[in-house]
């Protein structure tokens, strides 16, 4: 990343602070950059606090000789002391610093009259200097105040339970503040109190879903309280005067702050814990065990060893107040000097050397197994300036070497280098390099796939890729099935892929192992938690989940990506102005990833707002389509584009941009959601009449881009018929016939085939194609078709023959149909055969009494009462001739063709018209348009749905 890109960041995650904060909070003051270690002085009226804040774990050391106190750190140094030595504060004479071993040692001459006290918190080490009380001869001392003891009278402490939401609280009450520790050794839960009492847990719930039951255990000068809880619920201690509550259930933070390291002044070699308020070493029976163990009360705040530690004697156990050690040597030894416990044995503790050649520190400082198996250790990735590189050559020489040095076949090889590269790999946030070392791991020992600690770290570093489904499979194996570690990364790849239920339940899976993470990654998991929760609507877990993202410092990228969130809980909230400044805020950013997002939820709050026009926003959205692509942000960009683009009443444009996401993330939710646009789009268009207002040319051939969207089963059936119809009152019957014949051919089989077979003959008769017509109902002939159906089919077979000429056949076709439209048949026929005769009776009788009806004749009646009147005049019929004038004279004026009636119902020897117009209506022609226009009326119907189509896939 480019200085400019840091700095614009930087600049992004500054404008946003200013919208997040009050008005009139004030901003921190800004502080210069002085290397590894800055050292602070701040001066009160009645002490003096230096501060020591190293970037990185460091620990240090203490020893005071006379007035001199030295403070020796474990790293090396060169702090800006010059101001500090130039004007000590009051109580410190003079400051000196000096290189020993590598390591940092500053000297602290104090005033005559000064004492110190050195401690920590925060992480940082800090040395409070103040007046030393005045001396007074031993015989004027007064006497020490009692020391108030915890134990109330009787002996007795009541243990009583609170349930407060998922949690059940033990609160414990004693007569004044006293050292406790908390941790967990397989199913129990320990509270240990260095206090010699009896706890009464009459006054707790038996057992809650948090725990199975509580057993008091009284020892030599202690009390204890071992609590049988299911392995996902974890403690928290938190103690207040002489107050100590234990929470049990889901925690969103952990108390830690104590590190167990090597005692560089211990001889022989030792350990030592930095533990403030630590009271005494004391031994407790382990019953489920059989062995004891070694804890180390604590006065509050809490504070505790975060993840387990083994050492070759012994293993630290995780805990949430105090320290707890499990012995492998029967001969371990603690001392407790203030705020220090130190750990040791007789002979020594067996430890790594305590120094180790700067050349040979790529090949010594192999990366660890973290505490939990998807875990990623801070150290894994930590390399001095300059040195990647040869860190990262001397792990790959010793994978390679391992892998020269395999096994004979039937023998595993030999992973432990691979895995330590591995680690580095992940480290440094090389998850695809990580993968292939693994996976050429795995192929070279198959029971790797049974190793919770490969399954962890293979899956975390397909989840750091991208690779969700993946990870998923490595870390729901059952190995690792509810280790709080790998449900974070479930969560959050779950969260990823939009599964927002699963994520939920993961990340409360995972809680325990959250503050276990680097800052960055509990940043990305409580955001992705905030973000799921958002989608449930659960704006209170989001707002807390924000809150724990933000906790910790975390690079400007981490911050602005917490912050896209935040904006949409604002805007959840109802506070949209507060959200559309974070969005615009954040848009600014160098970092298209964080940008895209942005710009497509601002742009798409001021639109609907009306603070921005329609064709504003999709010119933005258009170009934010193609500026940022490939995960979920790209997928929400097109469907506000084409929902914009509908709603404009641009069809086409809106079809374009739904379809152009293609299959992308085919099993995300926003996906699916896309889809499902594209089609509601199509089915409104073609189905609820939406492209009803485009000219049926147009709406053709937007129906023919896109008909691979028509829906499988009636309504696609129907979207083509409302089509369909549009093109015949038109007269595109070529059109109308191709939709229907592609609908014949490709998607339908059955009885729903047959029946649009029949509407596509009936369409090849209206366009003068009978030969058409009868290879269309010849090749959807079947034996299940309704009655109705093969009627209608047998008269359109029989109305085809005729036109070719084949008039027998096509009489013989409704021999026996009585209906009415076969009587139009046979007059068709009879009219094609010149039975003059018998065309006037049988079309006159078709007509009925229409005469008595005073309104206009239809097309189709029309077409009939010409035809009679000329049959009746060609059969020399007077009688039948005059009845039809009498009776349909009064309805001429009002017909589409008045003049050709006329010259019908006048006859041959009337004078209204020539030879040659007699001629010309006794043509065809208008009979035929009035059967058209009755078989344009039959298109206008609603079709009935099938009982029972069938459907095949086009």
């Amino acid at each position: 990343m480019s200085l400019r890109t840091v700095l614009r960041g930087g600049v992004a995650a500054v404008c946003i602070a200013a919208t997040v904060v009050p008005a009139g909070a004030a901003a921190p003051a800004k502080t210069d950059a002085r290397g590894p270690l800055d050292v602070r002085v701040a001066q009160a009226k009645d002490f003096t606090r230096l501060e020591f804040n190293w970037t990185g774990r460091t620990s240090v050391s203490s020893k005071r000789e006379g007035q001199v106190l030295t403070l020796r750190f474990s790293r090396g140094a060169k702090p800006d002391i010059a101001s500090l030595k130039a004007f000590p504060p009051k109580w410190l004479k003079k400051v000196e610093s000096r290189d020993v071993g590598g390591r940092l040692e500053i000297a602290l001459t104090l005033a005559d009259d000064a004492e110190a006290r050195v401690g920590q918190a925060d992480g940082q080490t800090f040395v409070n200097l103040f007046a030393a009380p005045p001396k007074v001869a031993e015989a004027a001392k007064p006497a020490e105040a009692p020391k108030v003891n915890p134990v109330p009278a009787g002996g007795v402490v009541r243990v009583r339970s609170e349930v407060a939401g998922l949690q059940t609280r033990l609160v414990v009450d004693w007569n004044a503040p006293t050292p406790a520790a908390v941790f967990r050794r397989g199913e129990a839960i320990w509270v240990v109190f260095d206090a010699p009492a009896r706890l009464d847990v009459s006054g707790a719930a038996r057992s809650t879903a948090q725990y199975a039951r509580l057993e008091p255990v009284q020892g030599e000068g202690f009390a204890a309280l071992r609590i049988v809880a299911p392995e996902s619920v974890t403690a928290q201690a938190s103690g207040e005067g002489p107050r100590w509550t234990i929470a049990l259930g889901p925690q969103r933070g952990g108390a830690g702050g104590v590190s167990v390291e090597r005692d560089l002044e211990a001889a022989p070699a030792g350990l030592k814990a930095e533990l403030s308020g630590a009271s005494r070493a004391i031994w407790i029976d382990d019953p489920a065990v059989g062995d004891r163990l070694a804890v180390v009360p604590a006065m509050a705040p809490a504070k505790g060893v975060a993840v387990r530690r083994e050492f070759v004697q012994l293993a630290v156990l995780p805990s949430s107040q105090g320290l707890a050690i499990e012995p492998h040597a029967g001969d371990l030894n603690f001392s407790v000097e203030g705020d220090l416990v130190r750990i040791g044995r007789p002979r020594g503790l067996a430890l790594s050397p305590s120094t180790a050649q700067p050349q040979a520190e790529a090949s010594l400082d192999v990366p660890q197994p973290a505490g939990m198996p998807a875990l990623i250790d801070e150290t894994w990735g930590r390399t001095d300036k300059g040195r990647f590189l040869a860190r990262y050559n001397a792990l790959q020489d010793a994978a390679a070497d391992e892998v020269a040095q395999a096994r004979a076949p039937g023998k595993d090889a030999p992973v432990a280098a691979r895995l330590a590269l591995a680690r580095f790999l992940v480290g440094n946030d090389l998850g695809y390099e990580a993968i292939g070392v693994l996976n050429a791991a795995a192929r070279s020992r198959q029971s790797l796939m049974g190793d919770a600690e490969f399954r962890g770290l293979r899956g975390l570093a397909r989840i750091m890729v991208g690779r969700y489904a993946e990870g998923e499979t490595d870390l729901s194996a059952p190995v690792l099935l509810g280790e709080a570690s790998s449900s974070m990364w479930r969560g959050y790849a779950a969260a990823k892929a939009g599964d927002w239920t699963t994520a939920r339940k993961m990340f409360e899976q995972g809680t325990p192992a959250f503050e276990h993470f680097s800052p960055v990654w509990k940043a990305r998991f409580a955001a992705a938690d905030a973000e799921a929760a958002l989608e449930q609507g659960d704006l209170i877990s989001a707002r807390e989940s924000i809150a724990a993202a933000l906790a910790n410092t975390i690079p400007a990228e981490e911050q602005l990506k917490v912050r896209l969130v935040q904006a949409r809980l604002f805007e959840a909230e109802g506070d949209r102005k507060r959200a559309l400044n974070v969005f615009k805020a954040v848009a600014t950013a160098p970092l298209d990833g964080l940008a895209a997002p942005a710009l497509l939820n601002a742009t798409r709050i001021q639109y609907e707002d009306g603070k921005m026009p329609a064709d504003k926003a999709a010119a933005v959205y258009d170009q934010l389509r193609y500026r940022w692509r490939g995960d979920a942000t790209e997928l929400k960009t097109i469907r506000t584009l084409g929902a914009l683009y509908l709603g404009q009443g641009r069809y086409r444009d809106g079809l374009e941009a739904l379809r152009s996401a293609g299959q992308k993330l085919p099993d995300h939710p926003e996906a699916r959601l896309l889809q499902a646009d594209l089609s509601d789009a199509f089915r409104a268009l073609f189905l609820d009449g939406m492209a009803d207002g485009l000219q049926p040319v147009q709406a053709l051939a937007l129906f023919y881009d896109f008909k691979d969207l028509t829906p499988i089963g009636a309504d696609g059936d129907l979207m083509v018929r409302n089509l369909v119809r549009r093109l015949v009152d038109v007269d595109l019957l070529d059109q109308a016939g191709d939709l229907l014949k592609y609908q014949v051919d490709n998607r339908l089989d059955g009885v729903a085939r047959s029946q649009i077979a029949t509407d596509l003959a009936v369409i090849y008769l209206m366009n003068r194609k009978p030969e058409e017509a009868l290879r269309t109902i010849n090749e959807s002939r079947t034996t299940i078709l309704p009655t109705a159906l093969n009627a209608d089919r047998r008269l359109i077979t029989a109305r085809a023959m005729i036109m070719l000429g084949r008039t027998d056949a096509g009489l013989e076709m409704i021999e026996n149909d009585r209906s009415r439209e076969a009587a139009d048949v046979r007059a068709e026929a009879a009219w094609k055969q010149r039975d003059w005769p018998t065309v006037g009776q049988m079309l006159e009788t078709s007509l009925g009494e229409r005469w008595k009806s005073e309104s206009a004749l239809g097309a189709d009646e029309e077409g009939k009462l010409l035809r009679a009147a000329v049959a009746y005049s060609l059969a020399g019929d007077e009688a039948g001739l005059n009845r039809l004038r009498d009776r349909y004279t009064p309805m001429v004026e009002q017909a589409r063709n008045p003049d050709a009636l006329r010259v019908a119902l006048a006859g041959p020897e009337g004078d209204v018209a020539s030879a040659s117009d007699f001629s010309r209506i006794a043509a065809d022609g208008d009979a035929f348009s009035g059967w058209v226009t009755k078989m344009k009326e039959r298109f206008r119907a609603k079709p009935p749905a099938p009982k029972a189509p069938a459907a095949k896939k086009a």
